[in-house]
């Protein structure tokens, strides 16, 4: 009977697999929904579509007024004149490959250095044997700082972990690829997903002509606590569920393994080097913000609901990692003359590389949208169906996790689904007065917890690979009730990877309500209506 449900899961995950593989390239993808809306504009446009509705003045305390929106044709000549005269523009000024350009960059001076790698194998090696599961599950959500390296490195450590704690290493693989893939939008710093989604959010409302303040901190409050929340659920579900599951080892520990992985004499110096650096940081900061005077301050003297502060976030947390990755640097020897230094620029740089051949084509696809106005009209005639139908905030940001979550496992990249989804959600948002923040935050809830059920994934490959060889040496332990090791293939990790994707999604969302019913604040100066 399991066989029978074991041979129809992986009927339904080849299914899955073989449709997501028939999927374009994001690049591809961009250019074929450009055409499409090209000629949709010529066709609503010749059939007069269009839509009225009462909008509010953007000016206190003035009467609002009824607006008509229009669908624009985009293949008239003048148009196509800007087209040809202006794509460079639309490319270099489009707000979230700048702000990502920047986050890649300075961000490979504590991941490309091995500086976050070395701090967290330093803070797993310590962590006490009753909270190893805890550690494991904790650094792993926040490894996603290193980006798609974080989710390598996580399942990695987890199984070296779990193997010298003498336990299962398939439960240490599985735990460290659903905590970073599975919460990969959680996390104490702001990373380059933080600035490239708020990027994306900014350009739209902008577009809107809208004067409402994005910046990459939009959603920190809540993601930095979702850190605490997912690993203590991880932690629960791991030790309560799992090792029943799979069964666990005897727990007898391998000190000569956890000593391989101990930071070296070189590395330790680093460490304390970037702590020195950390502390120089926190001194800049104090004498650029604490004074009533400072900088940093808005003309009030405050910082909310607009300063400098939060305007340049962006080069803040940039900042931050540079003065804390380059003393590692430095003490490792990594850097040694003005030429290291470009390197580590120019391996961040290189990650962006995929953003940047996607974001050719989806900018002006952005753009077209925008000027043709037939997203803004269908997000008006949403709004004003859910505004008739009383639906409140809390269901419509619950729609978008859904819609966001099923979708997720086919198309695996966050920021092409941000764009596509983005600007039909913000606008909707906006004429419901609701935060564009809100729209994102529930965009980013499902669009991160569904990753690990996504047969697409780059990682899958690695998983079972790294799994082969542990059985292979005879350190996975049998489960349960079975005489025979299983063979290892896609059914075992997604027989495992979907429950766990259920406590991800299930814990942000429980979250995302109590947030919403008790009215904490999503991130420093936004408020949930506007």
């Amino acid at each position: 009977m399991a066989k029978e449900k074991q041979s129809l899961m992986n009927r339904f995950i080849h299914i899955i697999e073989k449709g997501g593989n028939k999927l374009p390239h994001p690049f591809i993808l961009f250019g074929i929904l450009l055409v499409a809306v090209l000629i949709l504009s010529f066709v609503f446009s010749q059939l007069g579509t269009s839509i009225t509705y009462f909008s509010a003045s953007k000016t206190a305390g003035a009467a609002g007024k009824e607006v008509t929106v229009k669908v624009v044709n985009l293949l008239s000549a003048d148009n196509l004149r800007y087209l040809i005269t202006k794509y460079p523009d639309i490319y270099v000024g489009y707000t979230p490959l700048k702000l990502t350009l920047i986050m890649m960059a300075t961000t490979a001076f504590i991941d490309k250095t091995g500086f976050f790698e070395t701090l967290m194998k330093k803070y797993l090696l310590k962590a006490p044997k009753s909270l190893i599961t805890f550690a494991v599950a904790f650094m792993a959500v926040n490894a996603n700082l290193m980006s798609d390296a974080g989710t390598y490195f996580s399942l990695a450590i987890g199984g070296v972990i779990f193997h010298a704690m003498g336990r299962n290493p398939l439960i240490g693989v599985i735990l460290g690829y659903a905590g970073c893939s599975g919460g990969f939008t959680a996390n104490l710093f702001l990373a380059g997903t933080d600035a490239l989604l708020a990027g994306i959010t900014e350009n739209i409302v902008e577009q809107m002509g809208l004067s409402i303040p994005i910046n990459p901190a939009i959603n920190y409050f809540f993601m930095a606590s979702a850190t605490v929340f997912l690993a203590i659920t991880l932690t629960l579900f791991t030790e309560k569920v799992v090792c029943k599951m799979v069964g666990d080892g005897e727990g007898v520990v391998d000190r000569s393994l956890l000593e391989q992985y101990q930071p070296t004499p070189e590395q330790e110096k680093g460490l304390r080097w970037s702590g020195y650096g950390f502390l120089f940081f926190l001194v800049v900061m104090a004498l650029l913000t604490v004074p009533q005077t400072a900088i940093l301050r808005n003309q009030a003297g405050g910082f909310l609901p607009k300063s400098p502060l939060f305007q340049g976030i962006t080069m803040i947390i940039a900042f931050l990692f540079v003065i804390t990755g380059l003393p590692y640097a430095w003490a490792t020897g990594q850097v040694k003359k003005d030429r290291d230094l470009a390197n580590i620029l120019n391996a961040g740089l290189k990650t962006a590389i995929p953003l940047m051949t996607t974001t050719f084509m989806a900018c002006v696809f952005i753009d077209m949208v925008n000027k043709s106005n037939i997203f803004k009209i269908v997000a008006i005639a949403g709004a004003e169906v859910l505004k008739g139908a009383h639906v409140g905030v809390l269901p419509l940001c619950l729609l978008v996790i859904i819609v966001t979550t099923l979708v997720n496992p086919f198309m695996t990249s966050g920021s092409s689904k941000w764009l596509l989804i983005a600007p039909m959600v913000v606008p909707m948002f906006a004429v419901l007065h609701v935060h564009p923040a809100y729209a994102q935050l529930a965009y980013r809830i499902g669009d991160s917890c569904t990753n690990i059920c996504s047969p697409l994934h780059s990682a899958l490959p690695v998983i079972i690979g790294l799994l082969e060889e542990y059985q292979a040496e005879g350190l996975i332990p049998l489960r349960p009730g079975e005489t025979e090791q299983p063979e290892i293939g896609m059914g075992t990790i997604f027989s495992l990877t979907i429950p766990y994707s259920m406590v991800l999604l299930s814990t942000m969302t429980v979250m995302f309500i109590i947030w919403m019913v008790l009215g904490l604040p999503i991130g420093p100066g936004v408020t949930m209506y506007i």
